[in-house]
Order: structure tokens, then C-alpha cells, then sequence
């Protein structure tokens, strides 16, 4: 059975976990890709990863324009697996916290919210002003998931390319999609009596 799952980069920094999110959605043969980028998005995928908008959008099933607010998945009716922010800016923080559905990437986290569906937004900004905080309380009690892309380094990763697969890995697994990038904590490595 195919499960649908809405993906949008939107301009916050950070547009490489939104396209790494993509290339590993495209390798599981049971998932529709739904994808949106704001004009911003678009900006930062050319500025971060200097790639054209036709490669990005060959990684997804169906593109939908940011401002039709009219496409399938701006209806409830049309069922999905869910959503993924990455990255996501302050502004679409807001726009979802407030349900301004101003916009494509607004409205179809406000469907997926009022569905109560899954929705994960990687949200990108340092130092948060209280307004940021707020926000990301608003969807935490609306049932969405507040994941900024915070490195792990318990894992020792050797590369830049590690740090965000093992990010795409957790955000994946929130979905309820199976993946190899995050391998599951097995605990720490015991150590003989004696040492520290």
C-alpha cells in the first residue's frame, strides 16, 4: 500500500536536509513524495547547494506550487501520511502556530494537524526570541513535532554528511518510515571494572 508524505523546504538555513530527506524518501518504493518550496526555499537551495530547481523537484512524485491553496493536499479528504518541514523557517512556524493557511505549506500543516496526522517541522533559527518559543509551544500542543536539526555526536560521526543523515535518520522515524542512516541506541559499550 503506497503512503503519501508531504514534504516543504521553506527559507530558513538548512536546505540540505530538506533535499537529503528527499533523495532517502526516493529510495523507499512504497512512498508518494508531495513537495512545496517557498520562493525563499528556493533561494536558499541554490545559495547552500547551489543545485537547480529541476533537480529537486525530480526527487519528489508530485510538485505543488506554494500559493495553490486549492491542491490536493490542502484538503483533508486527501490522505496522507503525514508532513515534514526541512527546513523550517520562523515565518511558516508562525503561519502553522497561528493557522494563517496563507499559503500551500500553511495550509497543508493545518490539515495535517486538524487530521491529527504527523507533522515534524525542522525548524531553524539561533538564538530563539520568546515569539520563536511560543510558537513551537503552540504546534508541540497541537500535535505537531518541534525537531530542530541538532547534531549528535555520540555517534562519532566522521563527516558533515553523517551529522545530517543520522538528522534525516531520527526525522524518518518519527514518520513511521524504516531506515538505515540512525541506527537505534544500543546503550553505552561496557568498560571494564575499574575504569572511568
Amino acid at each position: 500500500m503506497t503512503r503519501r508524505l508531504i514534504v516543504a523546504l521553506t527559507g530558513a538555513s538548512g536546505a540540505v536536509y530538506g533535499v537529503r530527506l528527499l533523495q532517502v524518501l526516493r529510495t523507499v518504493p512504497d512512498v508518494e513524495i508531495h513537495l512545496m518550496v517557498t520562493p525563499a526555499g528556493w533561494m536558499n537551495v541554490d545559495q547552500e547547494l547551489g543545485i537547480g530547481r529541476p533537480q529537486v523537484e525530480a526527487l519528489a512524485h508530485v510538485v505543488h506550487a506554494v500559493k495553490d491553496v486549492g491542491a490536493s493536499v490542502a484538503s483533508g479528504s486527501f490522505a496522507t501520511d503525514g508532513m515534514i518541514v526541512a527546513p523550517c523557517s520562523m515565518r511558516s512556524l508562525a503561519a502553522i502556530a497561528h493557522g494563517l493557511s496563507d499559503n500551500l505549506v500553511a495550509r497543508a500543516a493545518d490539515v495535517v494537524l486538524k487530521e491529527r496526522r504527523r507533522l515534524v517541522l525542522m525548524v531553524r533559527e539561533t538564538p530563539l526570541n520568546l515569539a520563536h518559543l511560543r510558537n513551537m509551544v503552540a504546534v508541540t500542543e497541537m500535535g505537531g513535532v518541534v525537531f530542530p536539526p541538532v547534531p549528535a555526536f555520540y555517534n562519532r560521526p566522521a563527516s558533515v554528511d553523517a551529522l545530517i543523515d543520522h538528522t534525516v535518520g531520527r526525522v524518518l522515524d518519527l514518520v513511521g518510515v524504516s531506515q538505515a542512516l540512525s541506527p537505534e541506541w544500543q546503550g553505552l559499550k561496557a568498560r571494564p571494572a575499574g575504569e572511568v
